[in-house]
């Protein structure tokens, strides 16, 4: 699939190679964990409850677990 047709569609998921696509970026799961971690830990100093640190954990794992891909987690493009 080319890199314009996945621009025009919202979400795609290439079951082949088990990769998550939104609006042509590919989405790592290291991205998203950072996403999650971040978020957690603002939660966490924000609103001070102790199950938003089971987010900061997941966030942590799964970027730990991508590591390896971590200079392209934000990378614009086809990956």
């Amino acid at each position: 699939m080319s890199s314009d047709s996945l621009t025009r569609k919202l979400l795609h998921y290439d079951a082949e190679v088990r990769r998550l696509w939104i609006r042509g970026q590919r989405c790592h799961h290291g991205a998203t964990g950072a996403v999650l971690a971040g978020a957690g830990l603002v939660g966490l100093a924000a609103m001070r409850v102790p199950a938003l640190s089971a987010v900061v954990a997941a966030g942590g794992a799964l970027m730990a677990h991508d590591w390896h891909d971590r200079r392209v987690w934000f990378a614009r493009g086809w990956q």
